[in-house]
């Protein structure tokens, strides 16, 4: 039988519209969009049309976007950026983001801190609650920046953006929102919602890895990371990747114009899967189950389970999931997300499906029968249920 890929939350694989776009560029528009000549030329503007279609596609100004090298960098330059913007101003420096944000922003912000910054972390609540009460206490000391992720990258929680960016604007205060996971599967319009900086990466969306946008509103100050060229307004140099700038576009417009439909296809499948897991499992939890979700994720617990073992077994029936987030270099060490939604995880054994644009309704039946199949193995023959 065919494989079936459900890890679509760790990387997707490459669309043959987004393929096609950037072939013509890699084949033999290799020009440096920075030069004089022709092929300078050329290349500029197949960048400048790719801004003027991702900015489109988000309902921001073309000026607004910044190519980046992925989701990763985006949120660094976002927090680090900003920071240093603030620092420059010898004004203090203070970060707030959620405790279940992606590794990249607390990684960021820990940073921030070390350098003599401060760090507030909200904590979040199972059903999806962000401590507000804590956002309002950290909005008094006026912070650099604040960063809420709309879609968290584990358990598919929808965190309440709209809110926090009406708070962080009544106060002056930057708000950013990692949105690498939300894009395609729930609304994303940075007209309709105030945010001021927002990370978006193109291998979530079935565009190529290492591609990513930085959204920086008009007006808001961020500084370089990187020195050395005068590039993305000098805000990221380095020699643009042209091919990869026409590939983010082309899956973004694509991926932002199948939303509505694909949500809603995506969503009836990870309920039968979740369905069809309670039905055959005692014990079993859902992650983030009584909170407002994207559709596309499923994180379960399963008691008295090895989950590498779980994994291992899963993987023999050709099967393909996750533990978490693939962005940790496949650490064995517990999930930050799960620990501050549930506390420690001792005797619990935490998968993600996370389904995509090629997920049937039969790789969802077989995913969850294999899944039985395997818990039988480690109980001995006897599915709990």
């Amino acid at each position: 039988m065919h494989p079936i890929y459900l890890d679509n939350a760790a990387t997707t694989p490459l669309r043959d519209e987004v393929r096609d776009a950037m072939l013509p560029i890699l084949q033999g528009e290799f020009g440096n969009p920075s030069s004089p000549h022709a092929w300078g030329r050329r290349a500029s503007a197949r960048l400048e049309e790719a801004r003027e279609r991702v900015a489109g596609a988000l309902g921001a100004g073309r000026r607004e976007i910044y190519f980046v090298r992925g989701g990763t960098e985006s949120d660094n330059l976002a927090i680090l950026g900003r920071a240093e913007a603030v620092r420059a101003r010898r004004e203090p420096v203070h970060v707030v983001a959620s405790a279940i944000e992606h590794r990249a922003i607390l990684e960021a912000s820990a940073i921030v801190e070390q350098r003599g910054g401060r760090r507030t972390l909200l904590s979040v609540r199972p059903e999806g609650t962000l401590d507000l009460d804590g956002l309002e206490r950290a909005l008094e000391n006026r912070p650099a920046v604040v960063s809420v992720m709309t879609v968290n990258n584990e358990v598919g929680i929808r965190l309440p953006v709209e809110d926090v960016a009406e708070r962080t604007h009544s106060r002056g205060v930057t708000f950013h929102t990692d949105a690498v996971q939300a894009v395609g599967k729930v609304p994303v319009r940075v007209d309709s919602v105030a945010v001021d900086l927002l990370s978006l990466t193109g291998h979530k969306i079935y565009g190529a890895k290492g591609t990513g946008v930085l959204f920086v509103r008009d007006g808001v100050e961020v500084s370089p990371l990187l020195y050395g060229g005068g590039q993305e307004q000098a805000l990221r140099p380095g020699t643009e990747d042209v091919a990869g700038a026409v590939g983010m576009a082309v899956a973004l417009e694509l991926a932002v114009g199948e939303q509505e439909s694909e949500a809603e296809r995506l969503g009836g499948l990870r309920e039968e899967l979740e369905d069809r897991l309670r039905g055959g499992l005692s014990g079993l939890r859902v992650h983030g189950g009584r909170a407002h979700r994207a559709p596309h994720i499923l994180n379960v617990g399963i008691p008295s389970v090895d989950p590498q073992l779980l994994l291992a077994g899963l993987d023999m029936h050709g099967i393909a999931v996750s533990a978490g987030s693939a962005c940790e270099s496949g650490g064995r060490g517990g999930s930050h997300v799960l620990e501050a939604l549930y506390g420690p995880m001792d005797g619990m054994a935490a998968i993600r499906f996370s389904l995509g644009r090629h997920t049937t309704g039969e790789d969802v039946r077989r995913a969850a029968g294999a899944t039985l199949s395997v818990v039988s193995a480690a109980y001995g023959g006897a599915v709990p249920a």
